[in-house]
C-alpha cells in the first residue's frame, strides 16, 4: 500500500505542476500538421494566440489592475478612460455574471472546431439577467499584417454596458462586512481570500461523512460475498472515496465563486482531485481483485497475476496522467499516443523473448497442461514439475537436476503429462523357448487370459494375449492390458503381481522363456519336463474333443463368470494380512 500512496503522490504532484504551468503561461499548443484548418503559428507575447490564452491573459492582468494591458486583449476602438472602464465592467461581468461557463477553453490556434460556431468565433460563456441570456463571445482577428489573435469580440463589447447595469450586486457582498468586501489584497477583496480557508476544510469533512456512510452500507454485503480478508484489503478505499466526494463538494462551491479567475481555479482544483481519486480508487481495486482471483487460482498462477495487476495498475496511472495533460494543458493526445505506440514496438521488439515468455506463462496458468508437483515429460527433459514462473517453469529431472524451461519454449513444444493419465498400461512380450508345442502355447495363451480376466485391477475388456511372431531365437507372445490404477507406485505393485503369476504359468505349462544371446552352452540339455508336457496336451486335446476350444477367443460367457475371481493381493502377502487385521 506504501508504494500506492507514493504512486498517488507523484501523480497529484504533476497534476498541480501541470496545472499550474497551463494557468501560468496559458501557452497555445502547436498545430499538428494533418488536422484541420492547420498552419503555421506562432506565440503571441501576451498569449492571445488561443481563445484560453486570451481569457486568462486578460484576467491576470485586471487582477494586476494592469488596465492598459487589458486593453489589448478587447476588440474595440476606444482608448483611455473609456476603454479602462470598458475593461472593468467586462471583468465584472466575468465574475458576477458569468453562470454557464465553458471551464475547459481550447488551447489550439483555430479554437474548437466543433462547436457549431464559426471558425473564427468561441464561446466563453453565456450571461443571464433580468432581460435576456447573452453570449460572451472571443474573435480571431488579425489588424494589418500582424499574425491573427484572438479577442474578445466587438459584437460582445458592444452589449457590455448593458449587461452591466442589469447585474445585481453579489448576494455574499450584501451580507458581509464592508471591511470584508471593500479592502482588497493583490486586487480582490478580503472575502474571498478567506475563502479557500473555509472551502478546503468542508469539502473534506464532506467526502468523509460520505465515504463513512457508503463503507457502513457495503461492508456487510461485501465480507459475506468475498471473506475478511478481502474486506481489509477494501479498507485502503477509504482514501481515494473521500477525494473523490471531496471534489464534488469543491466544484459544488466553486459555482458560488465570486470571481470568474476563482472558478476557474476551483474547477481545475475539483477536476483535478476526482481524476487523481479515481486513479487512486483503480488502484485499490485492482489489487483487491488480483487477491480474490489468487485465492481461486492455483499458487502457480500468483507470480502471473501479480504482474497482471501491476501492468494494469500502471497503465491506469497513465491513462490518469493522459487525461490530466489533456484536458488541463492542452498537450495532443494524439501525438502522444503516437509516440507510445512507436515506443511500445521498440520495446516489444527489444522485450521479444520476454513478453513471449510472459505470455506462455499465462497460457500454463490458465490452460493447466502441467500442474505443481506433477510428473511430465517436456521435450528431452523428464520430471518433476516445482515451480512455475513469469520467465520459466522449472522441473526436477529423474538425475536430482533442476532444469529450467522458458515458458515460451514449454508452450510450443509437445508436454506429456503422466499424473492426468487415468490407467496404466501393461505391456510385454514372452519370448517362449521353440521346445514348446503347439498345444504347449495354447495352454499358456489360455491360462495367462484368464488370469487377466481374474485380476481385479485389471480391465478385461482391454485385456488382449496373442501369439504374434517367430522371433530369431523365440516364440513371442504379447500381452496388452490396461491397469485400474493411476500411481505409480500401485501400479508396479500390480504389474510386479501379473509378471510373477505368469512365470508360474510358464513353468506349470512346461515351457521356459528363451535365451535372446547368441551363446553356445556346450552342456547336456535336459530338454523339457515330459510329464507337463503330456498333461498340457492332454487338456488341450480334451477341450478340442469337448467342443471349448477358446480359440480364437473366450466366449463372452466364459469371461463373464473369469472376471475378478482371482485372490488378489496373492495368498501370503502382507497387504492381505494388513487388511484382514
Amino acid at each position: 500500500m506504501n508504494s500506492i500512496r507514493i504512486v498517488m503522490a507523484a501523480l497529484l504532484a504533476a497534476c498541480l505542476v501541470t496545472g499550474a504551468q497551463a494557468a501560468e503561461k496559458a501557452a497555445p499548443a502547436p498545430a499538428v500538421k494533418g488536422t484541420v484548418q492547420a498552419e503555421v503559428t506562432f506565440d503571441d507575447p501576451l498569449g492571445r494566440s488561443t481563445p484560453q490564452g486570451t481569457v486568462l491573459g486578460f484576467l491576470k492582468a485586471m487582477q494586476r489592475e494592469d488596465y492598459e494591458r487589458a486593453v489589448d486583449f478587447l476588440d474595440t476602438r476606444q482608448t483611455g478612460k473609456r476603454a479602462e472602464q470598458l475593461a472593468r465592467e467586462l471583468k465584472y461581468i466575468l465574475d458576477q455574471g458569468l453562470l454557464n461557463i465553458k471551464t475547459t477553453l481550447s488551447s489550439k490556434p483555430e479554437g474548437n472546431l466543433q462547436d457549431n460556431l464559426p471558425d473564427n468565433r468561441e464561446l466563453v460563456g453565456t450571461v443571464k439577467t433580468k432581460r435576456g441570456e447573452y453570449k460572451i463571445l472571443l474573435e480571431r482577428v488579425q489588424k494589418e499584417n500582424n499574425p491573427p489573435v484572438w479577442l474578445f469580440s466587438s459584437e460582445t463589447l458592444k452589449l457590455v454596458p448593458q449587461i452591466y447595469e442589469d447585474i445585481d450586486i453579489p448576494w455574499i457582498e450584501r451580507h458581509l462586512p464592508a471591511v470584508l468586501t471593500e479592502n482588497l489584497l493583490a486586487g480582490q477583496p478580503l472575502y474571498r481570500w478567506l475563502i479557500p480557508l473555509l472551502v478546503i476544510p468542508l469539502a473534506l469533512l464532506v467526502g468523509w461523512l460520505f465515504t463513512k456512510v457508503l463503507i457502513a452500507l457495503v461492508r456487510k454485503p461485501i465480507r459475506n460475498r468475498f471473506g475478511e480478508a478481502v474486506m481489509i484489503k477494501l479498507r485502503g478505499i477509504r482514501n481515494p472515496l473521500m477525494l473523490l466526494f471531496a471534489s464534488g463538494a469543491v466544484y459544488t462551491i466553486s459555482l458560488g465563486s465570486a470571481s470568474l479567475l476563482a472558478r476557474l481555479f476551483w474547477t481545475f482544483l475539483a477536476s483535478t482531485l476526482a481524476v487523481v481519486g479515481l486513479t487512486w480508487l483503480l488502484l485499490y481495486l485492482i489489487d483487491a481483485g488480483a487477491e480474490i482471483i489468487e485465492r481461486r487460482r492455483p499458487e502457480a498462477a500468483n507470480a502471473v497475476i501479480r504482474l497482471s495487476a501491476t501492468l494494469m495498475k500502471a497503465l491506469a496511472v497513465i491513462v490518469g496522467l493522459v487525461v490530466i495533460f489533456y484536458y488541463f494543458a492542452g498537450i495532443n493526445v494524439t501525438a502522444v499516443v503516437a509516440g507510445l505506440g512507436i515506443g511500445g514496438i521498440a520495446v516489444a521488439f527489444a522485450a521479444q523473448k520476454s513478453i513471449e515468455n510472459f505470455f506462455g506463462g499465462l497460457f500454463l496458468v490458465w490452460d493447466k497442461p502441467i500442474r505443481l508437483g506433477d510428473f511430465c515429460r517436456a521435450g528431452e527433459h523428464q520430471g518433476t514439475v516445482e515451480h512455475i514462473g513469469i520467465r520459466s517453469t522449472q522441473i526436477r529431472t529423474l538425475a536430482r537436476t533442476l532444469v529450467s524451461i522458458p515458458n515460451g519454449q514449454l508452450s510450443a513444444i509437445s508436454v506429456e503429462n503422466f499424473a492426468m493419465r487415468d490407467r496404466f498400461l501393461f505391456r510385454h512380450t514372452l519370448n517362449l523357448r521353440y521346445e514348446t508345442t503347439a498345444d504347449q502355447l495354447r495352454y499358456l495363451l489360455t491360462q495367462i487370459r484368464e488370469l487377466l480376466y481374474q485380476h481385479p485391477r485389471v480391465d478385461s475388456a482391454t485385456a488382449r494375449v496373442r501369439f504374434v511372431a517367430f522371433g530369431q531365437s523365440s516364440i513371442d507372445v504379447e500381452i496388452f492390458a490396461y491397469v485400474l490404477e493411476t500411481a505409480q507406485e500401485p501400479f508396479l505393485a500390480v504389474q510386479e503381481d501379473l509378471l510373477l503369476r505368469i512365470m508360474d504359468l510358464v513353468e506349470a505349462g512346461g515351457s521356459g522363456f528363451a535365451f535372446p544371446s547368441q551363446t553356445l552352452y556346450m552342456a547336456k540339455d535336459g530338454g523339457l519336463d515330459a510329464e507337463k508336457s503330456r498333461t498340457a496336451a492332454e487338456t488341450v486335446g480334451r477341450w478340442r474333443d469337448q467342443g471349448e476350444l477358446p480359440f480364437p477367443d473366450h466366449r463372452p460367457v466364459r469371461v463373464s463368470q473369469l472376471e475378478g475371481t482371482l485372490e488378489y493381493p496373492p495368498k501370503g502377502s502382507i497387504l492381505r494380512n494388513e487388511d484382514k487385521g
